[in-house]
């Protein structure tokens, strides 16, 4: 394991150099540094094991695709009938192509191998281009992020057309705005995915009820599904951990059954039926039926239905796995199911509200419609925790207010729980049940957040195959021209029922873009006044090392969300009290665009000003995948992490001479070139730790490498380190209190209505009711001292 430590001078402006020092202890840099980075990289697996992981993903990835059968045909021919056989044939050939280009070509085989080392979704996507161009709206990454083992990206010539796109990208703030907005869109069509995907899919399977009691009222099927909504939303507190191993035989058993029954129907009533896979009826369908046929589209798009939640549950199979359990078992037994269906219309053409259950045989009714019903749930829990998932991933990049994450598998690190969302879901997810009452509407609604994503996806993985993936322009081009093409069909055809349902989505999508998009506005005008607003160095240097105060017993760790310099809490913390503690640690809490962040890996620590000022900075960074939860280790960390450093920062004193070091500690290319000779001894400069404003920054590796971390030839002052020690351990005993900063954001008084509204009412109050950062920290109350301070944008 070669390790490295790094030196970073920060001036008042908070720039400087950094230079690494590599021990090459076992073996070479490079080896090792691709040795750990392929670890993140999909893994080779055994045939047994792959197919394993294939029947696994039925359970987690296709339920929401597979429940479509039960809703697809009344959507697409609302009225409950079938003026004509052939018109069942077009409707059937548009849903076997739809399948084949969408599923199955798109995202199986190209989108699925655009995810983020096994992460799925938009925010997944859009982490994977902040990483390959300067496009992320907060900017609090430092360089030595991108040393991180996952933290991986592609290089490219300064000339190639991926180069030229990522300088059209990064020149202006609109873009970079307009691309945010584009990804907020498409997560907020997901999150209203998650509404309306336990509404239809329940609603559907119960009402083959009534097809056995035709008596029954509708209410009486709304009342049953909702309670079984009610329950399935419940019951999310407990995680999918301890029932997830029946869902993958439940979506399995549900696939043979629909395939099955598809070919006995096939067989039974029309065989004629598979005419369809000739694409010369679909301009026959549309010749013959016109508008109706085009309006029509709003139904076979739910036959897709599912495809994008694929996506966004990627994250625990290799996507391998996913290709062949969509080969092998989903796409033919869809394409059976739906042609098996087909074949009952053609011969029973007024039975097409209910022609899924009306087409199962009578002696296997009951039990298909028991796995019906447990199919629409498995499919309803697997479209809500990809909800949370991707609303933990918009929290991550501070793109949604603080709430509460409940991590509920300690196998798996993705199995989450979100109780304000899950209830604000359920509640949006029965008023739609209980208001709508029928799945047309339902359908309509479900339709039109499908499309919109898919749009989203597309535009996204245009600028994946040009940044990420280099793709020549003419693969972008046919690859970009076909998804269009079938995608704006089908949104033209959705546009045309908005008034039937379809605004439900947007009203929903609106009323989260209008929270998502506040609350980033503010989190970027709070960084930018904490970054206009930070302390010069020149300032803290001449207050001495009392810093005008009096210096207490005891840390305190103030938290703030610079990365590097003095944060304005600081200067206003000591302006208004007369005492300061005698060791001040400035605590960051980061997200990076990455899924996760190595735990040997987590923290960096830094040394502001000199010495015998006491003062530290650790940042703690984090993926979009990690859970910052109640962590009674983390204060641990933090201080073995801070040892760390001083032990480290004691052995490379005195390693060269000090002449090519400026006063800041900036180090010349010259001195950079030479810091490491063939032995693997350091030769770098000396600097007088007493007058430097150095910011030093140790990437802090596993404790148990510290002995090998700096040859001993590098130590020279072993006694000022145990003294250090000591006085760290002293005043960690003496106490630690948590400073956080209670920062109002209001508008001036000259800005427009627009932002008063936005700042004053929308973000206050989203400010009000979300949690408090001593909560997110898990900070001790009689711990806990608040700085207050209000700025104006």
């Amino acid at each position: 394991m070669d390790s490295r430590v790094e030196i970073d001078g920060d001036t008042e402006n908070d720039k400087g150099s950094m230079w690494v020092l590599d021990q090459k202890l076992d073996q070479p840099m490079d080896e090792e540094a691709g040795r750990l980075k392929n670890m993140y990289r999909e893994k080779k697996f055994s045939a047994l094991l792959l197919l394993r992981l294939a029947f696994q993903s039925l359970g987690v990835v296709y339920g929401d695709l597979g429940t479509s059968p039960l809703y697809v045909f009344y959507n697409t021919f609302p009225s409950g009938k079938v003026d004509d056989p052939e018109d069942v044939v077009g409707a059937l050939s548009l849903i076997i192509y739809s399948l084949t280009l969408i599923p199955l070509l798109k995202y199986v085989f190209v989108v699925c191998r655009a995810n983020d080392n096994g992460q799925g979704g938009t925010f997944a996507l859009y982490s994977l281009l902040c990483r390959h161009a300067k496009i992320k709206t907060i900017p609090n990454q430092h360089r030595t992020d991108e040393e991180l083992t996952t933290y991986v990206r592609s290089t490219f010539h300064e000339r190639s057309f991926a180069a030229k796109t990522k300088r059209w990208l990064e020149r202006y703030a609109l873009r970079k705005n307009a691309l945010l907005i584009l990804v907020l869109v498409g997560t907020c069509m997901v999150i209203g995915d998650g509404i309306l995907t336990p509404a239809i899919s329940v609603l559907s399977a119960v009402g083959g009820i009534q097809v056995e009691h035709p008596h029954m009222s509708n209410e009486v099927v709304v009342i049953i599904a909702v309670i079984i909504l009610v329950g399935l939303f419940s019951m999310q507190h407990y995680g999918t951990d301890r029932v997830g191993w029946l869902f993958a035989p439940i979506v399995l058993l549900w696939f043979l059954l629909i395939g099955g029954i598809g070919i006995f129907n096939i067989w039974k009533y029309e065989s004629s039926v598979l005419k369809a896979f000739s694409p010369v009826h679909i301009f026959r369908y549309f010749k013959r039926r016109g508008k109706d046929g085009w309006t029509s589209l709003g139904g076979i798009l739910l036959s897709i239905t599912g495809t994008e939640a694929l996506f966004a549950d990627l994250s625990h199979f290799p996507v391998s796995a996913i290709q062949i359990a969509f080969t092998v078992v989903v796409f033919p037994c869809l394409l059976l199911a739906y042609a098996g269906q087909a074949a009952f219309i053609m011969n029973n053409q007024t039975n097409v509200v209910d022609a899924f259950y009306r087409s199962i045989p009578e002696n296997i009714y009951w039990p298909v419609f028991l796995v019906a019903t447990a199919a629409a749930i498995v499919a309803s829990q697997a479209t809500i925790s990809a909800t949370f998932s991707i609303i933990k991933q918009a929290l991550a990049l501070g793109c949604f207010p603080r709430v509460k994450v409940v991590h509920t598998s300690k196998k798996f690190l993705g199995q989450i729980y979100v109780p304000d969302i899950n209830w604000i879901l359920m509640i949006l997810c029965i008023a739609v049940t209980a208001g709508f009452k029928n799945q047309s509407q339902i359908g309509n609604a479900y339709g039109t957040a499908v499309v919109i994503v898919m749009l989203v996806t597309t535009l996204l993985m245009i600028l994946i195959m040009l940044l990420v993936w280099r793709c020549h322009w003419i693969l972008v081009l046919i690859f970009t021209s076909l998804s269009l093409l079938v995608e704006c069909t089908y949104l033209f055809a959705v546009l045309f029922k908005v008034d039937q349902g379809g605004w439900v989505p947007l009203v929903i999508a609106a009323a989260f873009l209008l929270v998502m998009y506040v609350w980033h506005y503010g989190t970027v005008k709070r960084y930018e006044f904490e970054m206009h607003s930070k302390v010069s160095m020149a300032w803290v240097l001449g207050l001495g090392p009392s810093l005008g105060l009096v210096r207490v017993p005891g840390i305190g760790l103030v938290y703030t969300e610079l990365a590097s310099g003095v944060p304005h809490i600081f200067s206003h913390f000591i302006t208004n009290l007369p005492a300061i503690h005698s060791v001040v640690i400035f605590v960051c809490v980061k997200y990076l665009p990455v899924y996760t962040v190595p735990e040997d890996e987590r923290f960096l620590v830094k040394r502001i000003g000199p010495k015998n000022f006491h003062i530290f900075r650790c940042v703690a960074r984090y993926g979009y995948k990690d859970l910052h939860k109640k962590d009674d280790d983390f204060e641990k960390k933090l201080f073995d992490s801070l040892f760390l450093f001083v032990r480290l920062e004691s052995m490379m004193e005195g390693c060269s001479d000090s002449d090519e070091y400026s006063l800041y500690g900036q180090l010349t290319q010259q001195s950079r070139d030479g810091l490491l000779n063939n032995n693997g001894n350091s030769s770098s400069s000396n600097m007088d730790p007493t007058i430097s404003s150095v910011d030093s920054i140790v990437p802090v590796i596993s404790p148990l490498n510290v002995n090998n971390t700096v040859s001993s030839s590098g130590q020279v002052s072993a006694q000022t380190e145990i003294d250090e020690l000591e006085f760290l351990n002293s005043c960690r005993d003496a106490g630690v209190v948590h400073i956080l900063g209670n920062t109002v954001v209001r508008a001036r008084r000259d800005s427009k209505f627009y932002r008063k509204i936005a700042i004053d009412y929308i973000y206050a109050f989203l400010r009000k009711i979300c949690r408090e950062n001593s909560v997110i920290f898990n900070v001790p109350h009689e711990s806990l001292l608040n700085v207050g301070q209000v700025f104006f944008v």
